[in-house]
């Protein structure tokens, strides 16, 4: 794909102002870094807020006779217990394939009482498998059920704990909001959908805005003295301190929740009585064990291990073990950080391991994640 191929969000002009630098990233000409350096807006964002352009990620709406019946139907397609997310409020999930393996995850909202219209139900998914999960679901949907794809709205992330003072200037009720809660607010005579989420382990908001209102609400942001854009760069370090997937990396087809230690993602009724792709595989798994599991590894000495480096019992063993799926600096952490999936008899705490790096074996260790504490607002 050139560089003319690259699709561009409506925030495009406003982060060439910035002086953004550009990465092709799954599909997009998006921002990889601004003037202030990858390693600075990663700090800006752990210590004040940080700015984030979304847009590329593929919001939709489920629209049914009524919230039973399109919960029932989302349900059939993930493990998570969507018929019973309260209104105003949000929850991450996975779409399956009949193995169990991860399709991609994503986050399902429902609006405030009110708002939207009955049956209405939210999904965000990931840029690089919108079309593929859009297919899946338009392929299962029945005649009382319809799928409207939003893509006349851009999404701004705002990151951070400085991140509510900074929003609740333009609309102070996001204050009250906890983590996990939607509402819909108004600012400057635009109705907007707000969730207090993100993904980066700080507090802080994801905005849902008509696209030719965007940026007018980034230069809002920016303008702050308190907020710094960040590109895609931070945004990956960001979110491997806190222990967060990135699908294509971390999980796949060929991970299903439960090796990727997302159990927490399914609910204690769906654990029971399934009833989503790859429920029977899911359930042995919880029952059982998984063969592998996903772990936070920490090396030896300041050099990142990267992803696909593979991992082995020993410094002489010739039968891998696993593998790196993620690694970057860690600049809160003090030290690189990675995860990666090893068997489960070595996904104990403190277990040392050696990843193949040029050649050579450098110990690394099995460590608990979120690498840096989550600082959500419950």
């Amino acid at each position: 794909m050139t560089d003319t191929d690259l699709k561009k969000t409506p925030l495009y002009a406003a982060h060439a102002a910035a002086g953004a630098k550009f990465v092709g990233f799954a599909g997009y000409d998006m921002p990889i870094q601004y003037p202030l350096g990858v390693l600075k807006e990663h700090l800006h964002c752990r210590a004040e807020a940080g700015l984030f352009d979304v847009s590329h990620m593929g919001q939709a709406e489920l629209h049914g006779p009524d919230d039973e019946t399109t919960s029932a139907f989302l349900e059939s397609l993930v493990p998570a217990d969507i018929v019973n997310l309260g209104a105003g409020k949000q929850r991450y999930t996975q779409l399956l394939t009949e193995d169990g393996g991860i399709i991609d995850d994503l986050m399902v909202s429902k609006l405030p009482e009110g708002e939207g219209k009955p049956g209405q139900v939210n999904i965000v998914v990931n840029a690089s498998r919108k079309d593929i999960d859009y297919a899946r679901i338009e392929a299962n949907l029945p005649d009382s059920i319809t799928l409207t794809k939003r893509e006349d709205l851009a999404l701004i992330a705002l990151q951070g704990p400085a991140a509510e003072a900074v929003l609740a200037e333009l609309a102070p009720e996001v204050a009250d909001m906890a983590f996990m809660q939607v509402a819909v607010v108004t600012i400057d005579g635009t109705p907007m959908t707000v969730s207090r989420s993100g993904y980066t382990g700080e507090d802080g908001y994801e905005i849902s805005v008509p696209a030719d209102k965007a940026e007018a609400l980034w230069n809002r942001f920016a303008a702050s003295d308190r907020v710094e854009p960040v590109g895609l760069g931070a945004r990956d370090s960001l979110r491997l301190e806190a222990g967060l997937c990135l699908y294509g990396n971390d999980i796949t087809t060929t991970t299903t929740p439960i090796e990727a230690g997302l159990i927490w993602s399914i609910q204690k009724r769906r654990r029971e009585e399934g009833g989503f792709p790859g429920a029977g595989i899911i359930q042995r798994e919880i029952a059982t064990g998984a063969l592998k599991k996903r772990v936070g590894l920490v090396p030896e000495g300041k050099a990142p291990i990267r992803a696909g480096v593979v991992l082995f019992d020993s410094e002489e063993a010739t039968k891998a073990v696993g593998h790196v799926t993620s690694g970057s600096p860690g600049p809160n952490y003090g030290a690189p950080v990675a995860m990666g999936y090893v068997i489960t008899p070595l996904a104990a705490k403190a277990t040392v391991l050696y990843a193949e790096v040029r050649g050579r074996r450098v110990p690394v260790t099995v460590t608990p994640m979120p690498f840096v504490p989550a600082n959500f607002k419950r």
